[in-house]
């Protein structure tokens, strides 16, 4: 009897001891998977439609290619990019059809304020004017220091000058250096071509003739191009820049929000950088030089 009551106390310690090692094993972890986030992009604003009016240099260089999408991401808008001359992207803006402006006409910007039809303007970059021709070139204008003795000579030899005469900012440029040479163009040998850059360029390289044109665009053509850089470095070649919000005031149907977010980017530091970059793996040299920030009147000096 005394033995039974001694083995029932053994079992009994024996199973309170099994539960407090149960109780202090620490249990093997299970292999769990954790979800991999993917990246997020920003929630698309209430009014996510904007219309960008510009200049067919900032498309036909490529930069757009990179700012838009860039700006795109970080920000939720879809861009509807609209390639046209200066003159024609600020009547876009004055006619409300255009929510923001980027565009290269300084003294038709600066009406284009005056006249209330802008919020905001601000400087994004520069880069500049040259003049290309043939490796003939006949009117022999290579290295010549200045634009409008360059022009002077085209015109006196009569060869043949591809204009845009669109009423961009590029014509805008073209016009003030026949006005500087005092030449009024015309006869057979000046052609207007009514189309962009790249469109014009390719024209002047079939006809074998002159053009003045942005340098960014020369270079991104350059390989499908029979055409020389025979004129650079004139101070009054730069072209500069700006981007312009559409006044919401005048035209009260614009993405105002977004024409303000578009500003902002491309001022911004990180868009700053991807212009100040843009082109040098392909060309050794940048297309643009960023500017937010800066002193205008200092630019190109």
């Amino acid at each position: 009897m005394i033995k039974t009551k001694q083995l029932n106390i053994v079992f009994a310690g024996l199973l309170i001891l099994s539960f407090v090692l149960a109780a202090c094993t620490t249990p093997t972890p299970v292999a769990t998977e954790v979800p991999v986030l993917a990246p997020t992009q920003a929630e698309a604003p209430a009014k996510p439609n904007l219309i960008l009016a510009t200049t067919t240099s900032t498309q036909d260089s490529g930069l757009l290619d990179v700012l838009v999408p860039d700006f795109q991401e970080k920000t939720g808008y879809t861009v509807k990019t609209v390639a046209v001359g200066s003159g024609e992207a600020m009547k876009m803006g004055e006619e409300c059809n255009a929510d923001v402006l980027l565009v290269h006409s300084p003294a038709a910007e600066k009406e284009f304020m005056d006249n209330n039809y802008g919020s905001d303007r601000d400087l994004v970059m520069h880069n500049d004017f040259i003049i290309v021709g043939p490796a003939s070139d006949p009117s022999g204008i290579k290295g010549i220091a200045t634009s409008a003795e360059a022009f002077t000579k085209i015109a006196e030899a009569q060869s043949p000058f591809i204009s845009r005469g669109d009423n961009s900012g590029t014509h805008s440029k073209e016009k003030a250096i026949w006005k500087a040479a005092d030449i009024t163009p015309e006869g057979d040998w000046y052609l207007e071509s009514g189309q962009g850059m790249g469109a014009t360029l390719t024209i002047a390289s079939e006809q074998e003739a002159y053009t003045l044109t942005d340098r960014a665009t020369y270079l991104a053509n350059i390989d499908n191009l029979t055409l020389d850089l025979l004129v650079e470095g004139d101070a009054g070649l730069l072209n500069i820049y700006h981007v312009i919000v559409v006044n919401p005031a005048n035209c009260t149907s614009v993405n105002n929000e977004g024409a303000i977010a578009f500003s902002d980017y491309v001022v911004s530091p990180e868009a700053q950088a991807i212009i100040g970059t843009f082109g040098t793996e392909k060309f050794g040299q940048p297309l643009f030089t960023p500017d937010a920030g800066k002193d205008e009147a200092t630019l190109g000096k």
